[in-house]
């Protein structure tokens, strides 16, 4: 057992000074005190001036790396454990890309199993930008119902000159198969929509909608802040549907990204409702600029650490509470993406921990309840880390 003495428990509502005890790999007891079982070997970490988050869900990772669009020396390298750590996230979906031609989900699955091994949490979304899309059994439906580490279908590309511009009967086809998956597999079956630089992007998954009897929760775009016309729509999009928004681009492209921890305000602002937002760092992912002949002018890359600097931000710079800020990369990607044990620090929930002091620095960390840093100092290293 770890028990964790007086730190202010974000959960991420604020829950005060308490003692927070885990066992195995679960939270079993939160209080304002609790004394150590006796008999029972319990390694008790004092915390009086720490600040006690759930561990970050990076929603949109390219784990097993990415890219491409430059040729192929552009092609980006696998995450490595600690780009998690660093960011304090303890959990990732990992993803194919733009590359659903020469990169395999067999390699993003093994990828999840790896991270899995070396003690995080990580699941994967099949398919990628293409449809008809690659799949592991042959149809996303079945993906989805019968791996168990599959939660969803994407990303899928539209509104972009890189997609393969699915008719909407296509597209609709895709969302039902995969909700029916989600049904029978128990997972959240959503369709994970890349969204492109064209006018009006949202327009295919309004048209999927008024065809269909899907809702427009089905879908979750991402990269919604790549620039300000995409963004305006998202804030009516955002209404009814979830919106996600990509953290490690802005730094590359500030004069065309809106930097999320702006436009999560904003987005509250135009009434969008909190639970509807969520940020995601397209880690390992390449973040390519095109000029408008559709030439690459240049080649970038993110980082899941970009999460984390998006949630201090909202904090330091956009004055937003603490337990306002970790909405975006806690609990609402757990409630959307269906991961029912991730995203609070509960009694039965995973003992995903992430303890921050005043200036934000990691201090401890725990995932599945065993502690991967201690006093700042990393003490878990991923395979063929130095």
């Amino acid at each position: 057992m770890i028990l964790f003495k007086q730190s202010q428990v974000y959960a991420p509502s604020y829950l005060g000074k308490q003692d927070v005890l885990i066992a195995g790999t679960r939270v079993i007891a939160i209080a304002p005190h609790i004394e150590p079982a006796s008999g029972v070997d319990t390694e008790v970490i004092q915390a009086n001036d720490l600040r006690m988050i759930p561990g970050l869900i990076d929603g949109h990772v390219h784990i097993a790396g990415a890219g491409g669009e430059g040729g192929p020396a552009s092609r980006t390298p696998e995450m490595q454990l600690h780009h998690m750590l660093e960011a304090g996230v303890t959990t990732v979906i990992g993803c194919l890309g733009t590359d659903g031609l020469t990169r395999s989900l067999a390699s993003v699955l093994m990828k999840v199993k790896a991270l899995k091994q070396e003690g995080v949490s990580a699941w994967m979304l099949t398919g990628s930008y293409q449809i008809p899309t690659p799949t592991l059994l042959g149809d996303v439906g079945k993906d989805i119902a019968m791996i168990q580490e599959v939660i969803g279908v994407g990303e899928i590309a539209i509104s972009d000159h890189r997609s393969s511009v699915p008719p909407i009967h296509e597209l609709v086809r895709l969302a039902g198969h995969a909700r029916v998956g989600g049904m029978l597999g128990g997972k959240c079956g959503k369709v994970v929509v890349h969204m492109g630089d064209a006018e009006n992007p949202f327009r295919p998954l309004y048209e999927a909608v008024a065809i269909s009897e899907l809702k427009l929760t089905q879908f979750l775009p991402t990269h919604c802040n790549r620039n300000s016309y995409i963004f305006e729509d998202a804030k009516k999009f955002g209404l009814e549907g979830y919106i996600d928004l990509t953290a490690s681009s802005y730094p590359y492209f500030p004069e065309f990204e809106i930097k999320p921890s702006r436009a999560v305000k904003e987005l509250v602002e135009a009434g969008v409702p909190k639970g509807h937002i969520t940020i995601s760092s397209d880690g390992f992912g390449s973040l390519p600029h095109f000029d408008a002949k559709g030439n690459l002018i240049r080649l970038q890359m993110g980082y899941p650490r970009s999460i984390f600097t998006e949630m201090k931000d909202m904090v330091l710079i956009e004055n937003m509470p603490l337990e306002q800020a970790l909405l975006p990369v806690t609990s609402n990607v757990a409630d959307i993406l269906w991961l029912n044990d991730k995203g609070r620090i509960s009694p039965g929930k995973d003992a995903d921990l992430v303890l921050l002091d005043q200036d934000f620095k990691i201090v401890h960390l725990a995932a599945m309840g065993s502690m991967m840093i201690k006093d700042g100092i990393p003490l878990k290293k991923g395979s063929y880390e130095n």
